[in-house]
């Protein structure tokens, strides 16, 4: 990337919000992940209209992203730019409705509901993505899923244009949406939830936070769920019986609290990382014939 075009980016963000180089293990759950040429992070819808317009009129190829809970970064890193969404973190409490940004985290989120005695967030407070990024795929856990809280989401759609979009228009499904198919940015996530009491709310939040960690392998640093559930099926246990609990490559291994986690033992590579999904998924394949997907999302170039 020329200093010409740099210097046009920085007519638009300001300098310490740009960043060269940028090792994207500090960015991504996993903590893998080669340098981006450009790392920036946006603090408004305007901010990254504009930014998204100069880099489409100069080719330059750009990936938009949140908390990179859900994110595979190849080792190799990104020959573009990362834009981050981190910084459209506003957070909003009205009633019983919260206006949050994109870029907050789905557990901050969860935290201000609580602090209000609102309910309605409890299961989804340990979800380890922003709250943009949950909308973008309709995240769950335990029976609650983001389509039961959102009543609408400002979206940027692809010629730049914002609008707020109701929730009956997000198409909001099982771990994908609308905005998902045609690749629309949420900006911001407008969501509609219960008077609580207050006490009962914690002891929700304890009990689901004390589930996750009894059966989640969170000491180690991962993506969550690396494998999307097959219908009719549940991924860690067709990993469990295909007899790969604890299967490891590199630093990389299924994790041998909960098979459906692909986990960074230490020292673990991206590369580590796919090879290990790779593997699961061709032996899952060949001893259940079921085909795994995975919920991981896979940016740049892998061997």
């Amino acid at each position: 990337m020329n200093q010409e075009i740099l210097d046009q980016i920085n007519m638009i963000i300001p300098q310490e919000n740009i960043l060269r180089d940028e090792p994207m293990s500090r960015h991504t759950t996993f903590r893998t992940g080669g340098p981006a040429d450009c790392f920036i992070r946006i603090k408004s819808g305007e901010e990254l209209s504009k930014l998204i317009a100069l880099l489409t009129k100069e080719n330059i190829d750009f990936f938009i992203t949140g908390n990179g809970s859900n994110l595979l970064m190849s080792d190799k890193g990104y020959r573009g730019v990362i834009i981050s969404m981190t910084g459209l973190d506003e957070l909003e409490v009205d009633g019983n409705r919260i206006h949050a940004g994109a870029g907050i985290l789905t557990s901050k989120v969860a935290q201000e509901a609580y602090k209000n005695s609102l309910t309605g967030m409890e299961a989804l407070a340990g979800i380890p993505g922003s709250i943009g990024g949950c909308l973008y795929m309709n995240a769950g856990a335990y029976g609650s899923e983001m389509k039961d809280v959102t009543v609408s989401a400002e979206i940027m759609f692809g010629d730049g244009h914002i609008e707020e979009v109701s929730v009956d228009d997000l198409g909001l499904r099982y771990r994908g949406s609308r905005i998902s198919d045609e690749k629309l940015l949420v900006l911001s996530v407008n969501l509609s939830l219960f008077a609580g009491d207050k006490k009962a709310i914690e002891e929700a939040m304890a009990d689901f936070a004390a589930r996750r960690r009894d059966k989640q392998p969170l000491e180690f640093p991962s993506a969550g769920s690396t494998f999307k559930r097959p219908e009719g099926y549940f991924a860690g246990k067709l990993i469990q019986d295909a007899g790969l609990r604890g299967f490891s490559i590199g630093g990389a291994q299924v994790s041998e609290k909960h098979c459906g986690f692909v986990v960074n033992k230490g020292g673990a590579t991206s590369q580590d990382v796919i090879d290990v999904i790779r593997h699961v998924q061709k032996t899952v394949l060949e001893d259940s014939g079921v085909k795994l997907e995975t919920e991981v999302i896979l940016l740049g170039d892998f061997e």
